[in-house]
């Protein structure tokens, strides 16, 4: 929560009302021209936090609770009937999710309404996040390791389920991971599978492996005997 609470004070207003960039207003109506507001301080927000992540954030957990308000109406104004309560509420789900990414919350949030008939809490949020893999089409470490195995020369050619799959297989080393046991390599595995994972869901892509060509003319080392031939040519050209 250290880390959160600075950008808590500049994140009230931001949070109070929903951002220009959550993909749906939440709220009746008649508060539209304080959406605006809001919407106008959540841009001035982003501008001021924008080395931190935190406005990007912010407009994740407003979204999420764009999400809640359309998909469990009554439940939701029951439990969030004042603006302040609001507000209230906002702030504290901003310091528990702190250690996701904005696009682990949005697609966690997306997940729950479709799974849940009651209003979730914090903690079915947090799992959703931490099963979020599958949300990015990234498979389990487990499914990643076999796969890696499995794949048939060449590594960069095949159809691999993801990106991370091929890259982590190439920071454990397809040598290791062909020759030595899954007790000892599959630990080295999984944990470059996972920063990768941590990666893709902050939003970065890994990019598709590059399959490298092959030269039209491939050299190799002269014999002696054309080393000796060459140079009787050359001298021959050079009247020596």
């Amino acid at each position: 929560m250290q880390t959160i609470n600075p950008l808590l004070e500049k994140a009230s207003k931001a949070l109070a009302r929903p951002s220009s960039a959550s993909q749906t207003e939440a709220g009746p109506s008649s508060r539209s021209d304080s959406a605006k507001d809001g919407a106008r301080e959540g841009r001035d927000g982003r501008e001021d936090g924008a080395e931190r992540g935190g406005p990007d954030r912010i407009d994740a957990i407003n979204q999420l609770f764009a999400e809640f308000e359309l998909a469990y109406h009554n439940q939701y104004h029951k439990a969030y009937g004042s603006e302040e309560r609001l507000v209230m509420a906002k702030k504290y789900w901003l310091g528990c999710l702190a250690d996701y990414s904005p696009l682990q919350i949005v697609a966690a949030a997306r997940r729950v309404v479709k799974t849940h008939d009651y209003l979730p809490t914090i903690s079915v949020v947090v799992r959703a996040c931490e099963e979020g893999a599958g949300l990015f089409g990234l498979p389990t470490p487990r499914e990643a390791y076999i796969e890696a195995c499995r794949a048939e020369p060449p590594k960069a050619a095949f159809a691999w389920s993801h990106p991370a799959v091929y890259f982590a297989g190439v920071a454990t080393g397809w040598f290791l991971l062909a020759t030595e046991p899954e007790d000892k390599v599959f630990p080295l595995f999984e944990y470059y599978y996972n920063e990768l994972c941590q990666r893709v869901m902050r939003g970065e892509d890994l990019g598709a492996p590059q399959v490298v060509a092959l030269p039209e003319h491939i050299s190799r080392p002269l014999s002696g005997e054309e080393n000796h031939a060459r140079m009787l040519l050359l001298r021959e050209q050079l009247g020596l």
